[in-house]
């Protein structure tokens, strides 16, 4: 295989670190070294990446793409902007003659005139649609009917016996209705010693919780919102489950779900406690210790009718590929969610653009497909994954993990990209990394983040769970190692507290809200940094002959550990 003079340069001082890293023990910092060479290509990749990620996600996000909702007219330009750019690099179609992997999505949508009423011996509310709750179904069925449901207070709604830990107990909620509270009791001690402290277990995502209501034969489970447990406000709960939701197609209708899933505000939780009899707090502050119990909320029942509309179709993931030279077979994974919602009928600016999320990263994608396209080959393969749904509940991710056309088992790693400027301009000291110290990829990531003279630190707000939040968490449950990156907030120009104060913007301001628009004043030279990252690590690894792994602990290893035995020495 011949290499261009740049490429030999960087790999060599590549492999010169690696092969210091090597000498090192696991537990040690990885050295520092740099070569001329390196330093020099630095700021040419990282202005090729910037003026690409402006490029495409000034398209990508624009009002003509309506939000780029599955199943929409923006879905049919996406696609066909991602294969024109992926075709137009060079690169070959990565779902062997395809350039997409056709993913099978139900929409639901509930009717908005749908209530909650709430209903007690002297009591009796009906809640609105959007303002005080929202309900929906993942039920694909035209109509559901829940009547004179019991509610019953699970606390957490957890049931870990690894933990010693089963909010229900020997209640039975089967028929009844659950009130569940949004994240887990280690966010709510803040005690290293109770589940993981304030970084936020799987245990404390709405996705759990809804599972394991199911799993119970509850007839219904509502969550209470609350937006510092829940890491965003009332609104993003509102934008995201009002209108289609949308899911993978079910052979089974998904009956084995819950008939109502729903939110409602704390506001509203306050005042049915209150006519349960209960003091909300003085159980809230329960439910975070051991050996809580499930207790019902006095004589209140729910009833609640939702008429849906179906509408059945086939989304799409969209892949390109670089074979390997020598190892065809054993894929690195870029990802990224080329989706967001969409458009929503209302009054005002109802496209929501979602420029950061994800038009940043789908843009990422293409412009790693340039760098590695000038590069040539490597003997190992790059598969570069624009995924659908990810806003829906990470389904096409889920749809290619359980139909891969490139085998987990020789997936090398997943470097996934969402969101990758978060509203902080500018450059940054630090690398934070979504769930710090899970796998044996900080190593490598280290090494990249030295040439940049940057350091790793665990990303600023564990406790919002953003590790179970992105479509790395599907290739994870399956053993293969990811990598995900947000945006660091240590700011060269400013400071730390400027750039966690532009972070918190974002969040409050724009994200999942029709704010989230590409301006060409952003500075993105911080996520042209993260993306280099990536680039530096998937050169390193398609290079070599490393199989990273899980670290000790990880609840992902002992299934990368099963597919190690399944390759080929």
């Amino acid at each position: 295989m011949l290499l261009s003079p740049l490429r030999a340069a960087r790999l060599s001082a590549l492999f010169a670190l690696f092969a210091l890293l090597t000498a090192c023990s696991r537990s040690e910092q990885p050295p520092v070294a740099e070569t001329p060479a390196a330093t020099g290509a630095l700021d040419a990749q990282r202005s090729q990446v910037e003026a690409d990620l402006h490029t495409h996600t000034e398209v990508m996000a624009s009002d003509a793409f309506g939000g780029r909702g599955p199943g929409t007219p923006g879905e049919e330009m996406t696609v066909n902007y991602l294969v024109e750019q992926f075709e137009g690099l060079g690169l070959e179609p990565g779902n062997g003659e395809s350039w997409v992997q056709e993913v099978p999505i139900t929409a639901v949508t509930t009717d908005p005139s749908a209530v909650l009423a709430i209903r007690g011996s002297d009591f009796k509310r009906d809640l609105r649609y959007a303002d005080e709750m929202v309900v929906f179904t993942q039920r694909q069925v035209e109509s559901i009917k829940v009547e004179d449901s019991a509610l019953v207070f699970v606390g957490y709604g957890i049931a870990a016996p690894e933990r010693g830990w089963d909010d229900y107990g020997d209640l039975d909620v089967a028929g009844k209705t659950v009130v569940i509270l949004i994240n887990d009791p280690g966010y709510a001690t803040q005690d290293p010693e109770v589940f993981n402290g304030n970084t936020m277990t799987y245990y404390g995502r709405w996705t759990y919780k809804y599972e394991e209501a199911a799993r119970r034969g509850a007839a219904a489970a509502i969550i209470v919102h609350q937006t510092a447990p829940a890491a965003y406000g009332w609104d993003v709960v509102r934008n995201s489950w009002s209108g289609p939701q949308i899911g993978l197609t079910a052979d089974n209708q998904n009956l084995d779900r819950v008939a109502a899933e729903g939110w409602i505000t704390e506001s509203v939780a306050r005042e049915l406690f209150t006519a349960a009899g209960a003091d909300f707090d003085a159980l809230k502050a329960a439910a975070a210790q051991p050996g809580f119990q499930a207790v019902p909320l006095g004589d209140l029942t729910l009833s609640t009718e939702l008429s849906n509309t179906l509408t059945s179709s086939r989304s799409r993931n969209v892949m390109a590929r670089l074979p390997g030279t020598a190892h065809p077979d054993e894929h690195i994974v870029y990802s990224a969610h080329w989706d967001h919602l969409g458009t929503k009928e209302g009054e005002g600016d109802q496209v929501y653009n979602g420029a950061s999320d994800n038009a940043s990263g789908t843009a990422a994608l293409l412009a790693l497909a340039r760098l590695h396209m000038e590069d040539g080959a490597a003997p190992r393969s790059l598969l570069f994954l624009a995924v659908t749904a990810e806003e829906s509940g990470l389904l096409g991710a889920e749809w290619y993990v359980k139909n891969p056309p490139h085998a987990l088992e020789t997936t090398v790693a997943n470097l996934n990209m969402d969101n990758i400027y978060g509203g902080v301009d500018g450059r940054t000291r630090d690398v934070a990394v979504v769930g710090f110290g899970n796998s044996e990829l900080e190593y490598w990531l280290a090494i990249a983040a030295d040439r940049q003279d940057r350091v790793l630190v665990q990303e600023p707000n564990p406790e919002k769970g953003y590790y179970y939040r992105s479509d790395h968490f599907n290739f994870a449950r399956y053993g293969v190692p990811a990598l995900y990156l947000t945006r660091g907030v240590d700011s060269l120009e400013h400071d730390r507290e400027w750039g966690q104060q532009q972070l918190i913007n974002y969040v409050v301001n724009d994200y999942h809200k029709p704010s989230d628009e590409y301006s060409p004043d952003w500075d993105l030279s911080g996520a042209a940094d993260n993306v280099v990252l990536f680039y530096d690590i998937a050169t390193a690894l398609a290079a070599g002959r490393d199989w990273p792994n899980w670290n000790e602990g990880t609840e992902f290893k002992a299934t990368r550990d099963e597919s190690s035995a399944a390759r080929a020495p």
